[in-house]
């Protein structure tokens, strides 16, 4: 089979819709899948399921994967349209062998994809499956069943709601105030998710963008930019709301904005979910990738924890998580993870529900709440195109290698007033910087210094 190769990421498969991926290509890799797990099951009675986001093109590839499951005899659990989250929740307590969600996240409405699973949710990255798949769909290497595999529909409103209950049951509700939040799903998948699970809430729920419309029709679904926060902020302060929400496409990504209408930066909203989830498990492990934010190892330090850097991306952070058996796990790009029982992954619902127990218990508004932790002034990520990625390591290295602090993922150093981290895109000639320090004024003036070095100037 003639694919491009381009679209097997290091996290998941993302390509442009009929172009890079179509219903051909869903319906090998569903076979490639079925073939995949099997062997590492070892056996042929395992459950597989799929579930889709509201993308236009997610219903036919969806039943095109359906089919090339079924196809190599293994049989399929089609759980409808559900967030990511619930998928993995899906896969986890009904204790499948794994799982595909077809969804493009954050991506524009033309692209689609596929983010793959084991049991327990443990997820199929580049260095642990995505690569063999290409490989398996490339010499085809399968054939089909003598009996296809059966096809099962379950209640997707049934899982959701069990996602909801099991998400309540671990949070103290009849601590929470009954707050104003506005949320904006983006018209994707977290307007189900949180439209259900405000109904069990003493809050009230101001919505934006909460039909389901796969040509997102508002803004982008990318909560990171925060251009798409615009709709959001703007309406915290016309409602006078405590607090607002943004959630990516497919809803494993959860953002916040504070009442004053101003984005809280994850790195904040990490350190003050460790600090939460270390309350009862002192001496934890809590992982977060390499990228700058000080501020999550300042509260995991605070407050007992031990800290673990890692890779950049969200099936890296996880994978490194249940190697470390870390309790909790964050993303600087919105990605946070919770171990419940013997799975870690996304939870957004818990993570609000968290977020706004603890304003609750403070007292305090939300913009009051973070104004201590506000200790440091970041860059944000600056993209460059390089003629050559190894050059610019080679300089950086020349420039500031006596305060190199890792070495993976690119390269960290850390000084007293400043620290960053430079990375190589994976499929592009282009480096990534992420600069913070402890001023406004050190951090533009090295910030400048770096990029000089990044593009020899």
């Amino acid at each position: 089979m003639k694919i491009d190769e381009t679209i097997f990421k290091a996290y998941d498969i993302r390509g442009t819709y009929s172009e890079q991926i179509d219903k051909d290509f869903a319906y090998n890799l569903g076979r490639a899948y079925a073939e995949f797990m099997r062997k590492e099951v070892g056996h042929d009675k395992l459950n597989l399921a799929v579930s889709r986001d509201m993308r236009l093109s997610s219903p036919e590839l969806a039943e095109a994967v359906i089919e090339g499951i079924s196809a190599q005899g293994v049989k399929v659990i089609d759980l409808g349209m559900l967030s990511t989250p619930s998928l993995y929740y899906a896969v986890d307590t009904y204790h499948y062998a794994g799982g595909i969600q077809v969804s493009a996240s954050h991506n524009p409405a033309n692209y689609n994809g596929f983010k793959l699973v084991r049991e327990k949710a443990i997820p199929i990255s580049k260095d642990t499956g995505i690569t063999k798949l290409k490989e398996m769909m490339k010499s085809h290497e399968f054939v089909s069943a003598d009996k296809p595999g059966t096809i099962e529909r379950a209640d997707e409103l049934a899982v959701l709601g069990d996602h909801i209950y099991s998400s309540l049951d671990l949070v103290e509700i009849d601590q929470l105030k009954p707050f104003r939040v506005v949320i904006d799903a983006a018209n994707a998948m977290g307007g189900p998710l949180f439209s259900y699970l405000f109904k069990e809430l003493p809050c009230e729920l101001i919505e934006l963008n909460f039909e389901l419309d796969g040509t997102f029709p508002a803004h982008e679904a990318d909560p990171l930019k925060d251009e798409n926060n615009k709709q959001l902020q703007d309406k915290v302060l016309e409602e006078k709301a405590d607090l607002g929400i943004a959630l990516d496409g497919d809803s494993d990504r959860i953002f916040f904005v504070d009442d004053k209408g101003k984005t809280v930066e994850p790195a904040i909203i990490r350190g003050i979910l460790s600090k939460i989830f270390l309350k009862d498990n002192k001496g934890a492990k809590i992982c977060y990738d390499i990228r700058p934010g000080k501020i999550t190892e300042d509260m995991i330090v605070e407050n007992g924890g031990e800290p673990v850097v890692t890779k950049v991306g969200h099936s890296l952070i996880k994978e490194k998580a249940r190697e470390v058996g870390a309790i909790f796990a964050g993303e600087s790009s919105g990605h946070f993870f919770l171990k419940v029982g013997d799975a870690i992954y996304e939870r957004p619902m818990i993570m609000a529900l968290k977020i706004m127990i603890e304003l609750s218990k403070s007292g305090q508004k939300f913009s009051e709440y973070i104004k201590p932790l506000q200790k440091y002034f970041h860059s944000g990520e600056i993209n460059f195109d390089v003629d050559d990625k190894t050059a610019v390591f080679d300089r950086l290295k020349e420039k500031y290698g006596d305060n190199l602090k890792y070495d993976f993922d690119g390269l960290s150093f850390e000084f007293d007033d400043f620290w960053f981290n430079v990375r190589a895109s994976n499929t592009e000639n282009k480096v990534r910087l992420n600069l913070e320090a402890r001023t406004q004024e050190v951090m533009e003036e090295k910030r400048d210094e770096v990029m000089t070095v990044i593009k020899a100037l």
